[in-house]
């Protein structure tokens, strides 16, 4: 239960983390540098969902299972996506007819609401018999976590929200991952089968995010190859982690 602490808290304050450097910015981030960051942070949950949460799924039961959890992971996030207006980030005119606080308030609704599943994937990894399993877990979505804190924080800054009060908003919104990541993890424990389902579903998950979301908005602003490079950078690092842990 200690590591399920730690390792949730890691995953959850990276948000706040990456959120930091809006105290010291006097300039708005450059898109390149954005999307280099978002890229990095795929090929990061692709390696760790691919290499770490699939075999592992397999591992414990059948193709079967691993299909369903995987389906209903996705299909979560695609639910959630659905029925929460979305507001791009960079041009938050394109959103609804709303005013900035109301804005604003979506966008921390929608990164709330879309960190669930990645608590409960930190938690479910802890369950699994695989004792480093959990650390990558937490690590990889920590990673992933980082520029998405701070560009929720740029977004409210933009707004004319008080840097501080920014980053506290951010990380509070990576704070319900050590909610669900506890859920996860007693689920996951005191039901039995549940270990490999939760595993797809942490998988299908991931890779929505990434697929839907973290590929097609570092590839929106001409900077492709730069994006793709710092991609298969992320993977390897996460691969390399895994062999070195």
């Amino acid at each position: 239960m200690y590591d399920v602490l730690i390792g949730s808290f890691i995953s959850a304050f990276s948000t706040g983390i990456g959120a930091i450097p809006i105290l010291f910015m006097r300039r708005t981030i450059t898109h390149r540098l954005r999307d280099i960051m978002l890229a990095f942070a795929a090929g990061i949950m692709t390696s760790a969902s691919m290499y770490n949460l699939i075999p592992e799924a397999l591992g414990h039961s059948n193709l079967f299972v691993l299909t369903a959890g995987l389906l209903l992971g996705a299909l979560v996030l695609l639910v959630l996506e659905m029925n929460i207006p979305h507001v791009d980030l960079e041009n938050p005119d394109q959103g609804p007819l709303v005013p900035i606080e109301a804005k604003a308030f979506l966008i921390i609704a929608a990164i709330t609401l879309h960190n669930l599943p990645e608590g409960l994937s930190v938690g479910v990894s802890y369950a699994s018999e695989d004792q480093n399993l959990g650390n990558l877990i937490a690590f990889s979505i920590g990673l992933q976590n980082a520029p998405e804190g701070f560009i929720v924080a740029l977004f409210l800054v933009n707004q004319n929200v008080g840097r501080l009060k920014a980053l506290g908003i951010a990380t509070l919104t990576g704070a319900v991952e050590i909610v669900t990541s506890i859920i996860g993890y007693y689920l996951s424990s005191f039901v039995s089968g549940l270990v490999p389902y939760g595993l797809a579903f942490a998988a299908g998950a991931m890779m929505f995010i990434v697929y839907k979301e973290l590929i097609p908005e570092s590839h929106g602003d001409g900077n492709q190859r730069t994006a793709t490079l710092s991609f298969l950078l992320g993977l390897l690092t996460m691969i390399g982690l895994t062999e070195w842990l």
